[in-house]
């Protein structure tokens, strides 16, 4: 199995989304921060600090960075830097990593024996100036952040 950042929790509340879990198939030495990448623009990325003891890693992210950041090509929010072109429309998507400035490890959840999570595992949404931000598991297990504009039911 390739080396990853194993999700164990996913806490998305308070206008935050809480990530914890253990770096897998790869030394932990080193700082390490949260990266998102921006799935349409790959150049625009937010990153945050994420801390390290042992193989456990924890941080969290604003979802109204990532709510500024779909609406915006190029600023600096909080403490996530934005770099890139483009404005969102519709929905956009946000791939988690885990990184040490030399090696990005994909976030995902691999080692439960649990397939199939983009059906099972469904996580509540958090508006922020029109924009939902949704963390959930793709089809091969990753998890990622979905954007979606437009009014909030």
């Amino acid at each position: 199995m390739k080396p990853h950042a194993e999700i164990a929790e996913v806490w998305p509340r308070d206008g935050r989304v809480r990530l914890v879990g253990h770096i897998h198939g790869h030394p932990a030495e080193g700082r390490w921060r949260l990266l998102l990448t921006r799935r349409s623009h790959a150049e625009q990325r937010l990153d945050y600090p994420a801390q390290v003891k042992g193989d456990r890693f924890e941080g969290e992210l604003p979802v109204a960075d990532l709510a500024a950041a779909t609406d915006t090509a190029e600023a600096e929010i909080g403490t996530g830097v934005v770099v890139g072109v483009g404005v969102g429309v519709g929905v956009e998507e946000w791939d988690i990593h885990l990184t040490d400035g030399e090696v990005e490890l994909r976030a995902g959840r691999r080692l439960d024996d649990i397939h199939g999570k983009k059906k099972i595992m469904v996580f509540p949404e958090q508006w922020v100036r029109g924009v939902g931000v949704r963390p959930y598991y793709t089809v091969k297990d990753n998890l990622s952040l979905e954007c979606r504009t437009g009014a909030s039911t």
